[in-house]
Parts: C-alpha cells; structure tokens; sequence
C-alpha cells in the first residue's frame, strides 16, 4: 500500500468532509485514514488505482485538489 495526502480546496464545513470521505470509500483499493477541512489522507493499492482516479473522485464530488503528495 502507497500513502498519499490531498489538499483539497472549497471544503468548509462537516458536510464537505463528508462528502469527500464518501467518494474515497467508493473507489476499490483505497482505505481513507483520515479526512478533514482541507485535505484528505489515503493509503491506495497502486496495482487497483492511480493517483489520478483519487483525484478524480474528489473533484467528481465538487471540490478542487490543489496539491498531493
């Protein structure tokens, strides 16, 4: 498992924190350790998913990452 944090922009509130733990639960072979106002904390089994498709997810739900790692 790979470890990855996404800072996300237009999150402000536990409904946005929310939402963006819902769509990272969706997607196969990512565990969510952990999401909060402003970023969101992953491990991902880079043989089922790519960085990309989180990414994706997030901004799918209506928020914006603005830098990962």
């Amino acid at each position: 498992m790979q470890h990855a944090t996404f800072e996300i922009s237009g999150m402000s509130c536990g409904h946005c924190v929310k939402a963006v733990d819902k769509a990272l639960t969706a997607l196969d072979g990512v565990t969510v350790e952990q999401v909060a106002v402003g970023h969101a904390v992953v491990a991902f089994d880079s043989a089922r998913i790519e960085p990309r498709q989180i990414v994706d997810a997030i901004e799918d739900a209506g928020y914006q990452v603005t830098a990962s790692s």
